[in-house]
């Protein structure tokens, strides 16, 4: 029988996805440099999307780690530290595979940086930056989901299609 946590993790990676997606078409909207409050709406609508989504993702991996019986990392690089960890596999006790490729990694940790900078500095986002960003959820978009599903019929008998 598949551990039931299996729902909560996958109903984040979707939520997470989902938010992605949302993220890279806000961008695509445009609508940035209009006056007033379509401007800062259109703005914060694109942070807001991109923090949602890295947010998602990082509970989905914090769900799975618990479920995995692994701890979170801990320290004030711990959100750094669980994306690093999710890409290596672990051997010895409690080994298991990498979670995530090294693509995906490197685009989630992408994402954290971005989501780092807005928090500290919601005067100062600069749409004009966020390329290497918004290119980093488009692909999240669909291969996170992809990397979850890979981890989960890797390690779950009972996983199906």
């Amino acid at each position: 029988m598949s551990d039931a946590r299996w729902v909560d993790i996958d109903e984040d990676v979707a939520a997470a996805s989902r938010h992605f997606a949302s993220a890279v078409a806000l961008h695509a909207a445009g609508g940035f440099d209009e006056d007033g409050l379509a401007g800062y709406r259109n703005g914060m609508a694109l942070m807001h999307a991109l923090q949602s989504a890295h947010t998602s993702a990082e509970m989905a991996l914090t769900r799975l780690l618990a479920m995995m019986g692994e701890e979170r990392p801990i320290g004030e690089d711990w959100h750094q530290k669980l994306i690093s960890r999710a890409a290596k596999a672990i051997e010895g006790q409690g080994s298991r595979p990498a979670i995530l490729s090294p693509e995906v990694a490197d685009d989630l940790d992408e994402t954290r940086r971005f989501r780092n900078r807005a928090t500290r500095s919601y005067g100062a986002f600069d749409v004009s930056r966020i390329g290497p960003t918004i290119e980093a959820a488009g692909r999240l978009a669909a291969s996170l989901a992809l990397d979850f599903a890979s981890f989960k019929a890797s390690i779950d008998p009972d996983t199906k299609g």
